[in-house]
Order: structure tokens, then sequence, then C-alpha cells
């Protein structure tokens, strides 16, 4: 009689439907909040900030641009809570929603010649709903990757929605790059509009792809366990603290470098290089192009190599190469541009950013892990991000127009990664085969501990 065997298990295949709803809002709320810094260097400084000195408009913009940096904690923070206390599904739909009204508001307000002061003070307030917006986002975002990832696969899935900042970028300097192909009276007069206003259709389509997901299955043990915590937050601050700290050093190098690499390099090309703003548009939205395609290759790396060490080596690569970029980038001709935004933005930065989500994802247990990743992750921001480019303008100024104060600017926050590389510790992952294992103990998962 013939015997019969059990057929091999299936290779494990990637879970797409999990992987574009997670890319697909986070390139949506990264197009909304990148498109701003993009037109504040070229718009907002004579439309809303204008007065007799043109530096000092210019760093009103660049602060408009900064202060909402510090909205996106408070973001995080009430976001996260929903997220661990009732689903992250449903927080990423308030998040989509309130960072596309933002979004859609700026394209329709009136400038400084027809409301006069009214103007700066509703952009302000129409930015800060897109801080506390993408302050939400990105923890939701991440973790809709992370938690639905097969062990071998977390730095892979991770990188998935760190893609959307890149594929976010790189819409927003193209949509504005063929967008200054026009006159510029029309451009100044309407054009910057368009794509704020054209973004409302990104997010139909972003919270239609995430309606068709599940919770993901962690947040589902703890829902179902009753391991749920009533104020996530006070026990993060008083229990995790410690990895909030490494991940706040571990944004740093990540986010000041972002900042000047794909933001201030349009000021920066434009006014002291005397590059066209076609250029330089063009030249991040190539490096863009680049580090969204490198991303899931080196997320995967890390898989197999290790992530802090990985991470450590990109930083440290970014403080080699902080004096050869402006060396290059001073060349000012337009092929030196793009190969210092390509290699700066789109290689070294694609490559911390690839695995920055999921180091930071892998520092906290399931019951915290939207609220402690995603303070880490937007402190880190506030203080390190959404100041590089005035602090930039700032140095530049100070130093009569030299380009190594902000070199060493650059250096000094990847410094900051590279030693936090050295304190990350790592949570249990749960499986699904690990289900039976986490039982409820006192509010937290059993398995969930430092190891």
């Amino acid at each position: 009689m013939a015997t019969t065997t059990s057929p091999a298990a299936p290779p494990e295949r990637l879970n797409y439907r999990v992987l574009l709803g997670s890319l697909s809002g986070s390139v949506i709320e990264w197009f909304d909040f990148l498109v701003y810094g993009t037109v504040a260097a070229l718009v907002f400084n004579r439309l809303y900030f204008p007065t007799e000195d043109p530096f000092f408009s210019t760093m009103l913009a660049y602060a408009s641009f900064s202060l909402t940096f510090f909205f996106r904690p408070v973001g995080g923070v009430i976001f996260a809570h929903i997220g661990d206390r009732i689903g992250r599904k449903k927080t990423l739909f308030l998040t989509l929603m309130l960072m596309g009204g933002g979004t859609v508001a700026i394209g329709l307000l009136p400038d400084f010649n027809a409301i006069g002061i009214w103007a700066p003070i509703l952009l302000l307030v129409f930015r800060a709903l897109q801080g506390i917006g993408i302050g939400g986002e990105w923890g939701g975002a991440l973790l809709l990757a992370y938690e639905y990832a097969p062990k071998n696969r977390r730095g892979l899935y991770g990188a998935v929605p760190q893609m959307g900042i890149s594929l976010g970028l790189l819409l927003a300097s193209g949509v504005i790059a063929l967008l200054t192909l026009m006159p510029e009276e029309q451009f100044l007069a309407w054009g910057w509009r368009l794509p704020f206003v054209g973004s409302i259709v990104l997010v139909l389509i972003g919270l239609w792809i995430r309606n068709s997901l599940d919770e993901t299955p962690e947040f589902k043990r703890i829902r179902d366990t009753g391991a749920r915590l009533k104020l996530p937050i006070k026990e993060v601050v008083t229990k995790h603290w410690r990895a909030v700290l490494v991940s706040i050093g571990a944004k740093a190098g990540e986010t000041g470098p972002f900042y000047i690499f794909s933001t201030y390099v349009i000021a920066y090309s434009v006014d002291i290089l005397d590059v066209r703003q076609n250029t330089v548009l063009l030249g991040v939205a190539a490096a863009a192009l680049v580090a969204t395609i490198w991303m899931p290759f080196f997320g995967r790396l890390s898989d197999r190599v290790g992530r802090a060490p990985l991470y450590r080596y990109a930083a440290i690569a970014t403080i080699l190469y902080s004096v050869p970029y402006f060396l290059i980038l001073n060349i000012g001709e337009d092929w030196a541009v793009f190969t210092a935004t390509i290699i700066g933005f789109g290689l070294l930065w694609g490559s911390v950013n690839a695995i920055l989500g999921t180091l930071i994802a892998e520092s906290f247990s399931p019951e915290v892990r939207y609220t402690g990743a995603t303070l880490g992750y937007q402190v880190g921001a506030a203080v390190f991000g959404g100041t590089a480019p005035l602090i930039a303008a700032w140095l530049l100024e100070i130093s009569g127009g030299q380009w190594w104060p902000i070199a060493a600017y650059v250096s000094f926050c990847a410094l900051l990664s590279v030693i936090a590389s050295y304190f990350i510790k790592h949570v249990a992952h749960v499986e699904p085969t690990d289900f039976d294992e986490y039982k409820p103990a006192g509010g937290v998962l059993n398995a969930a501990h430092d190891h």
C-alpha cells in the first residue's frame, strides 16, 4: 500500500495587501507634509511672510516649517494612545483625514495681500494640523507592516512604510518641478496651490485601500488576552524611558541629514550657488527615486546582517560624507547637484531610513509599541529634523556664508545615532504560532520583555 507524505510547507509570500496599505497612506501623508517644505523656500517667504529683508522672510518661512514639528509629538501621543487602546487601523483613518484636511486648507488659504496678518496665522494653524496628523500616522503605518511581518522579514516589511517618505518627496518635488516651468507670476498666483488642493484625491484613494485591511495580528492578541493598558503613555515614560531616549538618538542621524540633503539644499543651491530651481528639484526627485528603490534591499539585508551594526555603519558613512557633500555641491554644475544629492539623500539617508522604523519598533513590547515608538520618533524629529533648515540658514548667515558649520551639524546628528546604536535592546516579537505563550499577566504580555 502506497504511503503518503505531507506536502512541504509553501514558501512564505509577501503580504502585498498589507504592504500596499501601509505604503499608500504613508506616501500620501509625506507628500502632503513635504510639499510644504518644498514650497516654503520658493513661495511662502514672499506670499505669507513678506518683509523688507529677504533673509528674514526666508527665516520666517523656515520657522513656520520648523514650528509645526513640535506638534508632531502631540499628535503622536494622542493617536498612539488610540492606536494602543482601540487599534492601528482606526487610528490610520483619523490621521489620514486630519492630514488631508490641513493640506487642502493650505491650498485654499488667501495670501498676506488679501487678508493681512491672518494669512500667516492661519497658515500656522493648518500646518499644525499637518504636524498632528503626521505625528500619529508614522507609527500606525509602520506597525501595520511590522506586526504582520514574519520573523525573518521584519526588516523588509519595516522598510516599506519608510519608503513612503522618499516617495512622498519624489511626488512633491517632481510636481513642484513641473509647476515651476510655468511663468513665475502664474506659479506664484495659483500654480503652487495645485498639489495642496489635488491631494484630496490621494487621500480618498488611501482611505479606500486601508478600508480593506484587518487589524494587525499582534493587536488582536493584545485585545483578546486583555493585555491593553489604560494609559500606555504612563507605562512608556515610567518603564520604557531608556528605549525612548535611544530612539530619539537613533532618529537624529536620519532626520537631521534628511532635511539638509532634501529641503535646505534647494535654498542653498538656488540662493548661494545660483542653480536653477527646476534643476535642484529634479535632483532631489532623482535622489528620492534612488532611495525608494534602495530601501527594501537594505531592509532585507538587515534581516541577515543585523540592524544595529548596519545602522551604525550607515550613520558613520554619513559623517564621512558630510564634507565631500558640500565640496561636490559647491561645484555648482547641474551634474554636481545631482551627484551630491543622490549619494547623500538617495543612498546614505536611504540606508539609515530603511532600518530606522524596524529598529525603533523592536525596542518596545506590543502593548506600548505604538506609543513608545511614536514618542521617540516624533520627539527626535522635532528636535533634530524640523529645526534643521532653520539651523542651517542661521549657521550660514553667522559664518559669513561658510558651509562647514552645516557639515558639522550633519555629522553631529549622525554621531548621536552611532552612539545610540550601542544601547539598542530588542523586545521579543510575537509570531502567530506563539499565541499560546501570550497570556495576560498584570496587564502585560508574558513574552514581551527585553532579551
